[in-house]
């Protein structure tokens, strides 16, 4: 559904959507400003239906689900579901070639262009029938939520990507014998660890580590 409405919009909106600021004539020509909307109009929506879909949930539960479902590793798979890159690859002109192929591989950037199609959808036909694609272009996603399934270190590597800052993870003692092992690992974000895990597998540790660090970032 998302994928025909951003097929059928207008000729002007469409290249406004598909229009990389590294060949647009000036920055408010790109994609960057729908970007900007389609990113409210993304998490009202997926808000709305997390609401609907788990009367049950805590407000910090529903939030996490949220972070997971629209995050940009998220939207970046969902951008390659519809194809957005090749919309991007027509669109691009006297690109150098390989310059042109980085870009429309870019996770950053197909995040970039479906929250630039879905506010360009919303402006063309509001947020009733824009909320309807979204929702049904990210279900997969909401009901791989349901399962009670969030990774925590990619919903902390997203909350600090917006700061600029980085998490870097260490094994700070293995204990038990070889068939029992216990790992544990600490999450470190600016020199303070402000995490710490302990389990059966270097990756589970590392997991309960980023969920302590987002606990103590309120999160």
């Amino acid at each position: 559904m998302l994928a025909r409405l951003i097929e059928a919009l207008p000729p002007e909106r469409r290249d406004h959507v598909f229009t990389h600021t590294s060949w647009a004539p000036d920055r408010a020509s790109s994609y960057e400003r729908l970007e900007f909307l389609g990113d409210s109009v993304l998490e009202l929506s997926i808000a709305k239906a997390l609401y609907d879909r788990f009367p049950d949930a805590s407000e910090g539960r529903l939030a996490k689900i949220r972070a997971h479902v629209v995050s940009r590793h998220s939207c970046a798979d969902v951008a390659k579901e519809l194809d957005l890159g090749r919309f991007l690859l027509e669109q691009a002109q006297d690109v150098p070639e390989a310059e042109l192929q980085r870009i429309a591989r870019s996770r950053n950037v197909l995040a970039a262009l479906l929250e630039a199609a879905i506010a360009a959808v919303y402006l063309e036909h509001g947020f009733e029938q824009a909320e309807i694609a979204v929702v049904d272009a990210f279900d997969s996603r909401i009901e791989f939520a349901r399962t009670g399934h969030v990774d925590n270190k990619t919903e902390l590597q997203e909350a600090l990507a917006r700061t600029g800052n980085q998490v870097q993870y260490s094994v700070l003692n293995v204990e038990g014998p070889p068939h029992d092992r216990r790992f544990v690992c600490v999450a470190v974000i600016a020199g303070e660890q402000v995490g710490i895990g302990t389990a059966s597998t270097k990756k589970a540790a590392e997991q309960e580590a980023a969920r302590q660090a987002l606990e103590t970032m309120g999160r």
